[in-house]
């Protein structure tokens, strides 16, 4: 059973997991060295322990004991129990949801380990904004995508925001993160998968009309220039999402990485 402890100082050194959470270049140093994430909320806290993460540790208003009691019976960590103002002292930001927890992240696997047995994956090229890879994370759950591969320079999916954007989708999707920009597509074709770049560019194949294979790799770009020209020639075929010509006459030429990424995916199931 999880150990309660009340904390009354927001200087405590115990709650050093908890520090400025707001703080993001603080955060990726602090958890990429200590190798940890932060779960928010009762919701996402619950998802995180249920899908295997152990947890390092929890801190939460008094209010959340009852809620969470039994998941507190399960666990063998300390709870770190405080009022709003320490929480907030300590976080940097009014902890609306009460309940956080620091969770200890596990071994990414390898790209090949990854995709051995996966049909339909998504492949994020240096998506930056932490809250666009939580949303399509939570695409991809929701419309049963096998596998996400990153980029070597994507966002971390166990960011806090990433989690909360996803509703803990992010522990549901397996994912791995390539270590070769350049010779990263190589691989996924070696194992058999037709590449799909997706594209704004109303000149390319619509989507609903590409060629899919028995493996497939829908390839996503940045939020501001899409995918990189290297990745779009590497493509076996780039297709695209048409708009309709309502949309065109009034200066909307594409949808924004989620949208897209959400129809893309519906589309990515079905074939």
């Amino acid at each position: 059973m999880g150990r309660l402890i009340t904390v009354e100082d927001a200087a405590d050194p115990r709650l050093a997991d908890y520090v400025r959470l707001r703080d993001v270049q603080l955060r990726k140093s602090l958890e990429a060295e200590h190798g940890l994430f932060i779960a928010e909320g009762e919701k996402v806290i619950r998802r995180a322990v249920g899908t295997g993460y152990r947890a390092r540790s929890l801190l939460m208003a008094p209010r959340w004991l009852d809620p969470l009691a039994d998941l507190l019976e399960r666990i063998d960590a300390p709870v770190y129990v405080a009022d709003e103002a320490v929480l907030e002292g300590i976080t940097g930001f009014q902890v609306h949801r009460g309940a956080l927890a620091s969770m200890a992240r596990r071994p990414l696997p390898p790209v090949p380990g990854l995709i051995a047995d996966a049909r339909r994956i998504l492949v994020l090229e240096d998506l930056v904004d932490h809250g666009n890879v939580g949303a399509i994370f939570r695409c991809a759950a929701a419309l049963g995508v096998d596998a996400v591969v990153l980029s070597p320079r994507c966002a971390d999916p166990l960011y806090r925001r990433s989690v909360k954007v996803s509703m803990g989708a992010v522990f549901a999707v397996p994912y791995a993160r390539m270590t070769d920009w350049h010779h990263g597509l190589e691989e996924l074709r070696a194992a058999g998968y037709r590449l799909l770049a997706l594209t704004p560019d109303q000149s390319a194949v619509p989507i609903e009309k590409a060629v899919w294979g028995e493996r497939v790799a829908l390839l996503l770009g940045t939020e501001g220039d899409g995918l990189s020209s290297r990745w779009l020639r590497a493509a076996d075929e780039a297709v695209c999402i048409p708009m309709s010509p309502e949309a065109m006459a009034r200066g909307v030429d594409s949808l924004n990485v989620v949208a897209a990424a959400s129809i893309a995916c519906y589309g990515l199931m079905r074939s």
